[in-house]
């Protein structure tokens, strides 16, 4: 599902050099689903697009793991003494600006 307004104009352009049998592929591809072939790409690209960034960007736990983000989140460990340093160290480079 496209999340772009149609009534947003569309002014960015979007150039790529392909080969003869790249660009049949993607006519006929485009022709089958009854597509312009602008649109058939910028579609596709969109969603290979998204799914990239979803998988760099979301963070995806199993039950067990889920639990223990969750458990560490509500009674988080004592800070050790490297964690109490850097911290000591952030705030006085915070302090001295």
């Amino acid at each position: 599902m496209s999340t772009t307004n149609p009534l947003t104009p569309k002014n960015a352009r979007l150039e790529a050099r392909i080969t003869t049998e790249q660009k049949d592929l993607i006519e006929r591809a485009a022709a089958y689903e009854g597509r312009s072939v602008s649109d058939f790409v910028v579609a596709t690209v969109q969603a290979a697009a998204k799914a990239v960034v979803q998988e760099h960007e979301v963070l995806r736990l199993n039950g067990a793991q889920g639990r223990e983000f969750v458990d560490a989140l509500l009674n988080p460990p004592e800070p050790n003494q490297a964690l109490q340093q850097a911290g000591d160290g952030y705030h006085r480079d915070v302090n001295s600006r």
